[in-house]
């Protein structure tokens, strides 16, 4: 980790464990030697809900956020990120693995 404060990057590494314990959320690790990955390097954010219908994707880039709700765009996205997942640890895996980085930062 070549930048922030260590303080700054432990704490933030304690939220993602306290927020992975939470019943609503998920994260999984993709791990650094893995390579390439689908969409790696690109910042997704899938958001979901009850009605399909409102799914949306939101794409981060250095000129600002593109929101994309079409059916196919959203499939296309839902597709890469099913991808990802299955590249990805586990959660209880992740949240390991974020405990280890944690220590050795």
């Amino acid at each position: 980790m070549g930048f922030g404060r260590l303080d700054v990057t432990r704490e933030q590494l304690r939220f993602l464990i306290e927020a992975s314990e939470l019943e609503n959320v998920k994260i999984l690790v993709v791990p650094f030697g893995l390579g390439d990955y689908p969409a790696s390097g690109q910042s997704i954010s899938y958001v979901s809900g009850p009605v399909p219908e409102l799914d949306t994707v939101i794409l981060d880039s250095d000129h600002g956020c593109t929101f994309l709700d079409a059916a196919a765009q959203v499939s296309c996205y839902r597709s890469i990120l099913d991808r990802m997942e299955s590249c990805a640890l586990t959660p209880r895996k992740s949240r390991d693995f974020i405990r280890r980085v944690a220590k050795e930062t």
